[in-house]
Order: structure tokens, then C-alpha cells, then sequence
């Protein structure tokens, strides 16, 4: 716990020193440097380019995506057949599960039927 105490004395005491900081900024002035003369990334980052090509790979991402997640699925539905095809058969016959069985209904069933006979 006092650990934890610390830990948020500390970040609290780095808030407001970088407060402090951001409220500084402002006031701090560019020297030499002309508002005006732009080299060409400055214009390039400011420009809407950017924006267009995040837009244009954002849509591209997505539309490869979706389709790998196609691509993957059929190799998943062909995998599966193959599977399917190299599997025992009785195997698929057992897949019914006779749950009376598993209770012990059925052994009584079974033996009582059998007394029966004798």
C-alpha cells in the first residue's frame, strides 16, 4: 500500500511539472526561423495527402483482410474434408452417446431381462 502511496505522490508531483511546462510553452518564442518559409515536408505534413493516404490504406487493410480471412476459412473447410477422409469409420459410428448406458439404467434393464429368461 505505500507502494502505491508513492507511486501516486510521484505521478501526481510529473502532472503538474509537465503542467507547469505546457503553460510555459506559449511564451517561448522561435528565434531566426521565419513563419513563412516552409521546406517541402513541412507543406507535405500540413497538406490533406496525408490524410488521403491513411484513409486509402486503412480501406486497402481492411479489403486484404477480409479476404485472407477467406482464403484462410477454405483451407480450414479443406483440411477438415481431408481429416474427414483419413478418419476411421467407426469412429463416426460411435459418435451417439447412449447416456442410460453410462447411468447403469441399462445394465439393470439388461439383467433383470436375463433373470427373467432363466
Amino acid at each position: 500500500m505505500v507502494e502505491f502511496i508513492f507511486s501516486l505522490v510521484l505521478m501526481v508531483c510529473l502532472g503538474a511539472m509537465l503542467y507547469v511546462a505546457v503553460r510555459a510553452l506559449p511564451r517561448v518564442e522561435e528565434s531566426g526561423v521565419e513563419a513563412d518559409a516552409k521546406n517541402f515536408i513541412e507543406r507535405w505534413a500540413h497538406s490533406e495527402i496525408p490524410e488521403r493516404i491513411d484513409a486509402a490504406f486503412g480501406n486497402f487493410l481492411m479489403k486484404f483482410l477480409r479476404r485472407a480471412k477467406v482464403v484462410v476459412l477454405k483451407i480450414d473447410n479443406s483440411i477438415a474434408k481431408g481429416l474427414r477422409k483419413v478418419q476411421p469409420q467407426e469412429h463416426h459410428a460411435n459418435t451417439n452417446i447412449d447416456f442410460k448406458e453410462l447411468s447403469g439404467q441399462n445394465m439393470e434393464d439388461k439383467e433383470e431381462g436375463s433373470s427373467l429368461k432363466q
